[in-house]
C-alpha cells in the first residue's frame, strides 16, 4: 500500500486495539486518510499531509472546536484521545488523528430534494451560529463584525498568469484534449476580464467563524440525514456569507456548468434564517465570489505548475461555471437573496 502508515507505533497511543486491515479512501486532494479495522473496531485514521494545515498545535485546536460543536449537537467526528489525552499523534514527523468510522456517504446537490438543500443551508447556517459560541473571543484573529482585510484579485495580476499559463499549454506534449479546453477557457476569461474589469469588489463583508471548506466530500449522509461534518483543517475567521455562496457553488454546480438555481433558493432561504445574515449580505458575497471565480485558476496551475492532475475532474464544470456566472449574474443574486 503507498504512503502506508505505522499502524503499530500509531495505535500504541490509542486504546484501538491491533491492527487487522488499512485502505486508503480515495476521495480527499489534501490529505490522506484511510479506513482502518481493528480488534477493536472500525476508525477513520487521518494524516494531515498538507503543509500548510499540518501543524500540530494548530490541529489540536480544530480538534477542540469539534468536540465542543458535538457538545452542542452539531453532526461531526471528534477524534479519539490517546492515553495521553492528546488528539494528535506525531510519528516520524509526521501528524495523524484517529476517528470513529462513520457509515455514510457523500451526496451532491443534484442528488438532494428541494426540502434537503434546505436542511443543508440550515445546517451550514447552524455551525456558524455554534461556532460563535463555542470559538473563545481571545482565539480570534480580529472581531467577528470587523471587514475582512484581504484585498479582491487584482485583475492585471489575472492578466499576467492567463499569459504564462498559456505559453505552459503551448509547451505542453504531447498536446491532449484537457490541454484544448485550458486553452479556450483561458482565452475566454480573459476576454470576460476585459469587459468586466472596473468591476472589482471592495474588501470582505462582516467575518465570522467558518468551517473553510465546506463542500460535498467533506460532509457525510446516513439516509437523508448529515451524519458527519468532516475535515475541520480550514477553521478560521473569514467572511461567512462568502462560505455559504461558496459551498452553494460547488454543491448546486451541473455538469455543464449552470447552478440550480431552484435548489440554491431553498439553500440560501435557510442559511440566511439558521444564520441571521440579510440578502444584502448574502448578494455582497455572491459578487465577491463571482470575481473570486473569473480570477481563480488553481485547478490549472496544479496541472501545469506542479504537474498534480488530481483536480482534473473538477475543471471542466468549474471553468463553465464562471462563463454561466457572469451571463446569468442578476439571477444569481436574486437566487441567494429571495
Amino acid at each position: 500500500m503507498p504512503h502506508a502508515p505505522p499502524l503499530r507505533a500509531l495505535l500504541s497511543q490509542f486504546a484501538a486495539g491491533s491492527p487487522v486491515t488499512c485502505e486508503p479512501v480515495e476521495q480527499g486532494l489534501l490529505n490522506r486518510g484511510y479506513h482502518l479495522r481493528t480488534t477493536r473496531g472500525r476508525y477513520f485514521l487521518k494524516h494531515h499531509f498538507d503543509p500548510d494545515t499540518a501543524d500540530p498545535a494548530a490541529i489540536a485546536r480544530q480538534h477542540r472546536a469539534t468536540q465542543r460543536l458535538a457538545d452542542l449537537g452539531v453532526p461531526v467526528a471528534p477524534p479519539l484521545p490517546g492515553h495521553d489525552g492528546r488528539t494528535v499523534a506525531v510519528v516520524g514527523g509526521h501528524a495523524y488523528a484517529l476517528h470513529p468510522w462513520i457509515d455514510g456517504r457523500h451526496r451532491h446537490g443534484g442528488q438532494l430534494t428541494p426540502e434537503q438543500c434546505g436542511r443543508l443551508g440550515a445546517l451550514l447556517g447552524a455551525v456558524h451560529a455554534a461556532l460563535e459560541c463555542v470559538m473563545p473571543p481571545k482565539g480570534r484573529t480580529r472581531p467577528a463584525t470587523s471587514p475582512h482585510p484581504v484585498k479582491s484579485a487584482d485583475p492585471a495580476d489575472t492578466f499576467a498568469l492567463i499569459d504564462d499559463l498559456l505559453t505552459r499549454v503551448r509547451r505542453h506534449r504531447p498536446a491532449d484534449s484537457f490541454d484544448e479546453l485550458a486553452r479556450h477557457r483561458l482565452l475566454e476569461r480573459r476576454e470576460l476580464l476585459e469587459r468586466h474589469a472596473d468591476r472589482r469588489p471592495p474588501r470582505g463583508g462582516c467575518v465570522g467563524w467558518v468551517h473553510g471548506d465546506f463542500h460535498p466530500f467533506n460532509l457525510l449522509y446516513r439516509g437523508d440525514a448529515p451524519a458527519a461534518i468532516v475535515d475541520w483543517d480550514r477553521l478560521g475567521v473569514q467572511p461567512r456569507a462568502e462560505e455559504a455562496v461558496r459551498a452553494a457553488a460547488i454543491f448546486f454546480v451541473r455538469p455543464a456548468g449552470a447552478l440550480d438555481l431552484s435548489k440554491v433558493r431553498a439553500y440560501a432561504r435557510a442559511y440566511r434564517r439558521t444564520a441571521g445574515a440579510t440578502p444584502s449580505e448574502l448578494t455582497a458575497a455572491v459578487h465577491r465570489v463571482w470575481w473570486e471565480r473569473l480570477n481563480d485558476f488553481w485547478m490549472l496551475r496544479w496541472h501545469y505548475e506542479r504537474g498534480d492532475t488530481r483536480a482534473d475532474p473538477q475543471f471542466p464544470a468549474a471553468s463553465a461555471l464562471a462563463v454561466w456566472w457572469t451571463r446569468e449574474y442578476e439571477a444569481v443574486c436574486a437566487a441567494f437573496a429571495d
